[in-house]
């Protein structure tokens, strides 16, 4: 038998644990050669085992959560006060060479299996953290009065889109954290238009806000480094008086990992994930950035996205590249793509059957993006769906085809489209009367997929007027 000063031993229990009742006889053999160096941590209830005297209350969790025990029961020995060894369940030889005391539990058993530790009940994960050390949290913590209402409080701060917002307490941001393996403190960068220090705290702040599911923090977080490249001019976004807001197309594996919508609907109300990731970027850039409406948000009229405006791409069609694919990713690559957009325009053509007869119908639409007489001021989407690209795929046509007809088709001369012409003040330049005119400029023309099976139906999203290098461009960002 070892009983070296030097040793000291911690045995974890619950009473709700049959391994834990079967070797109650055990605990006491322990208790009479280990006299002065065991302590026994219960963590349900402190009366158990009743036959022994001296026991810890644990059931705050605090021993077992420091120790990281994950099935009880857990005998820990101690040299000198650093842990050299431990063993778990009950395993009559283990337990025996583990304490020296030959016969310990020799009418029991030979082997039986322990139970998980109360620190791996549902949830309790995060609520240690929380109690035991924050995970780092270092966001200013706000103390309401018990008379305040939670929902409105957050209203009287500023902190909603003019929707109610989920109360960002600290358990719940921490919980939010976990969807993600950065660390909380970590920067993301600089927000505008205050520029203020973006953490991943506080980005899980809004999130928790937003509504949205751990699982979708690696989309946030990709969605605000995307949103802060320069090549995206987020501050030039928030202060046009124009309608745009930043427009989000995911692509990948993560569309199906989290269940994002690319299908029916998908631009619409009703999938938590494409609704609650759009809208935490629009909070962040309000509760960091300070991008307020009315403030620094200057848009005459704005458009129902600027509370939230994601969805997927349909990638089910293998010979369908997607717009990641587009932007030199892989197909199996998650990626979020951000685009300067105002609001969706629909498209209808239930009787084309050739892919050049819709290509030339679509294009007769894409003319009015801002204006049917501006030419190469704003970039543009084209959300194809599934019945529309049946038509280009069995017309022996591929994305790349149908944008270069496009393309072909909105060439114009700018004698056609100056400014007095037909007695219409807008229109462009008259120095430009005598040239071909682009409606877009080369990368200015995005084509993606998705919607319902059923209907005919596509929809253009037009950009911001100041779109392309003097502006706002399409940019992507890997999700990780």
């Amino acid at each position: 038998m070892n009983t070296s000063s030097t040793h000291n031993y911690s045995l974890v229990v619950k009473k709700d644990c049959p391994t834990c009742l079967l070797i109650e006889p055990v605990i006491r053999q322990l208790v009479e050669n280990f006299a002065g160096s065991l302590n026994i941590y219960v963590q349900d209830d402190p009366q158990f085992p009743e036959s022994i005297q001296s026991k810890i209350d644990d059931s705050s969790l605090e021993f077992s959560y420091h120790n990281h025990i994950e099935i009880v029961p857990t005998l820990i020995r101690f040299t000198n006060g650093t842990e050299d060894s431990r063993i778990h369940g009950w395993d009559k030889s283990q337990w025996q060479e583990f304490t020296g005391i030959e016969y310990l539990g020799a009418e029991l058993v030979e082997f039986k299996p322990g139970c998980g530790s109360k620190t791996l009940d549902p949830g309790m994960e995060e609520v240690l953290t929380l109690r035991f050390d924050s995970a780092g949290l270092t966001a200013r913590k706000v103390q309401l009065e018990e008379s305040e209402d939670i929902i409105e409080a957050c209203y009287e701060r500023g902190w909603t889109d003019g929707l109610p917002v989920v109360p960002p307490t600290p358990l719940r941001v921490i919980r939010m954290l976990a969807g993600t393996n950065r660390v909380a403190t970590e920067v993301i960068g600089q927000v505008p238009p205050d520029n203020i220090s973006c953490t991943v705290e506080k980005v899980a702040i809004n999130a928790v806000m937003a509504g949205c599911k751990p699982e979708y923090m690696p989309v946030v977080l990709a969605s605000l480094q995307a949103a802060l490249k320069d090549e995206f001019c987020m501050h030039g976004l928030l202060c046009t008086t124009y309608f745009s807001s930043p427009v989000m197309i995911v692509n990948g594996p993560v569309t199906r990992q989290i269940g994002m919508n690319s299908g029916v609907n998908a631009l619409g109300q009703g999938n938590r994930a494409n609704a609650t990731i759009g809208r935490a970027l629009q909070l962040i850039i309000r509760n960091v950035g300070g991008g307020i409406p009315g403030g620094i948000d200057r848009a005459a009229m704005g458009n129902p996205g600027k509370y939230t405006y994601c969805f997927a791409e349909d990638e089910s069609d293998p010979d369908w590249t997607s717009l990641a694919m587009d932007r030199g990713y892989d197909r199996g690559d998650s990626v979020i793509n951000l685009f300067a957009g105002e609001g969706l325009q629909a498209f209808v053509d239930q009787q084309s059957r050739e892919p050049a007869s819709l290509a030339k119908n679509l294009a007769n639409s894409l003319r009015s993006v801002v204006n049917t007489r501006s030419f190469g001021l704003a970039d543009a989407i084209v959300v194809i769906s599934p019945e529309h690209r049946r038509v280009i795929r069995d017309g022996g046509w591929n994305k790349e085809k149908l944008r270069q007809a496009l393309y072909d088709e909105l060439v114009t001369p700018g004698s056609e489209i100056v400014r007095g012409k037909d007695g219409i003040a807008e229109g462009m330049p008259e120095r430009l009367k005598d040239k071909l005119l682009n409606k877009f400029r080369d990368d200015g023309l995005h084509i993606v997929s998705a919607g319902g099976k059923a209907g005919m139906f596509s929809a253009i999203i037009s950009g911001w007027v100041a779109s392309g290098e003097r502006g706002s461009q399409l940019v992507s960002q890997l999700i990780e």
